[in-house]
């Protein structure tokens, strides 16, 4: 048939490599919590620290260009969100939310506070951060909850820790990484995909 349009085919997610991020998707201070925005002063309450790591793929090669989003709560382990019942007591100068991205060798930080305990349905939750990666090839973001060394006998009691196999725990284990520029460093790598035994375990989102 001379006159048939050719049927269009789109492409479907599968045969993407997105996601894409338009250059306006990270501004400068994103990665900074302890600012609510860039000329903003930083929050006085709590102890400022680095975060930073490599996200990797399989074999253990860098992952250019991926989004990390890190929430957490503040110095008193309260968030500000209204789902927090003391919100209204939270922190103001702590937003509790940043994102950062990766350069070329994977690589990525963060400046925070170290959040504080708190309860939650009547269990004691230790000091983390919850953690999302967006990145070219996942069809869609992968997030897990990081710990602080400092906190073993509390991490140990943590309801969402103690629903990952004992064997895996110690991986969303942050290391210590000493002091940066006065300021105490963790530090975590993220491996997306490889062996069962370094794999990072990741929760249903």
């Amino acid at each position: 048939m001379k006159n048939a349009q050719p049927h269009r085919r789109f492409p479907i997610s599968q045969h993407t490599i997105g996601p894409f991020f338009p250059p306006n998707f990270f501004q400068n201070t994103d990665n900074d919590l302890t600012r609510v925005s860039e000329a903003a002063d930083p929050t006085g309450n709590g102890d400022t620290v680095e975060l930073s790591g490599v996200v990797m793929k399989e074999g253990r090669l860098p992952v250019a260009n991926a989004i990390l989003e890190i929430w957490q709560a503040d110095a008193a382990g309260r968030f500000r969100h209204p789902l927090d019942p003391e919100s209204e007591q939270a922190d103001p100068d702590f937003l509790g939310w940043g994102r950062a991205r990766t350069n070329t060798d994977g690589v990525f930080s963060f400046r925070s506070i170290l959040p504080g305990p708190y309860e939650e349905d009547g269990r004691r939750r230790a000091p983390h951060l919850n953690i999302l990666i967006m990145a070219a090839g996942l069809m869609r973001p992968v997030g897990t909850t990081l710990y602080f060394p400092d906190f073993p006998e509390m991490n140990a009691e943590d309801p969402v820790l103690c629903l990952v196999p004992e064997d895996m725990r110690q991986r969303l284990v942050m290391r210590s990484g000493g002091s940066a520029d006065g300021l105490k460093s963790y530090r975590f790598d993220i491996l997306l995909r490889g062996p069962a035994d370094e794999e990072t375990p990741f929760f249903e989102t």
